[in-house]
């Protein structure tokens, strides 16, 4: 059972090889619909607008924002500030740690209906979980920065998630807050595989904001692989990657 829709502003698919039933689909799109209402900065009536914009108060976000929030600061110190969420005028952004979150979250409704062979890709980051139709590990495809038809590496994340960040597919939306102005073109893609969607998710994001560093500073944390993709077409990867490379 497989379906898509466009949500958040991209394509979310859900693929249940084991369905408990189509309720499972329905309890996780709406899921991702409801984290759309309540953190898109394109939604006038958002709660993250109505943070932005003065009209709501601390006291009186949800529970899900004050858990996002935090996450958000959790991650800028441990990446050293290069993952933050706040944008250069002042306002609130969690976009970059909010799809994560989201499908990690998707995920486990899923399993929670009783579904145990899936998985769900938000734009391109996936969590999957078992094993696909055929009874063969789920693979994962890494598309070419430079031609999105061409795939580069195909892994197979065994139950981990697998997050890109780059500027290919939607331009610079990454930068480096601690030079807001310099816009590093040597980097063009960053994938990296985490013990879950959400760890691979926000670590990916403030690694490609490091520019060339950031595949050393996933090197050294051992819960974390990556592959990174610069503008001349090079590969580089840590040291664990190619274990995900085999089936």
């Amino acid at each position: 059972m497989r379906e898509t829709r466009l949500i958040m502003g991209m394509p979310v698919t859900i693929d249940v090889v084991d369905a408990p039933g189509t309720d499972c689909l329905d309890t996780a799109f709406a899921y991702f619909e409801a984290t759309d209402r309540r953190f898109s900065t394109y939604r006038d009536v958002s709660e993250i607008s109505a943070i932005n914009q003065a009209r709501l108060g601390e006291a009186d976000y949800s529970d899900e924002m004050h858990e996002v929030l935090d996450l958000a600061e959790r991650t800028r110190r441990e990446t050293l500030g290069y993952f933050d969420i706040r944008r250069r005028d002042g306002t609130l952004d969690p976009s970059g740690i909010v799809k994560g979150w989201a499908i990690r979250n998707a995920a486990r409704l899923v399993a929670a209906a009783g579904a145990r062979d899936f998985f769900v890709d938000a734009g391109g980051d996936i969590q999957p979980s078992g094993r696909n139709a055929e009874g063969q590990e789920w693979r994962v495809g890494i598309r070419s920065p430079f031609d999105p038809a061409e795939i580069i590496k195909v892994v197979y994340p065994r139950g981990h998630g697998v997050a890109t960040s780059g500027t290919y597919a939607r331009g610079g939306h990454i930068y480096d807050p601690h030079d807001p102005g310099h816009e590093d073109v040597d980097i063009v893609g960053l994938t990296v595989i985490g013990p879950d969607i959400l760890e691979a998710d926000r670590f990916a994001t403030a690694a490609f904001a490091m520019g060339r560093p950031g595949i050393g500073f996933i090197e050294e944390r051992p819960e974390l692989e990556g592959y990174m993709v610069d503008a001349g077409g090079r590969a580089t990867f840590t040291s664990g990657f190619e274990d995900y490379c085999a089936p």
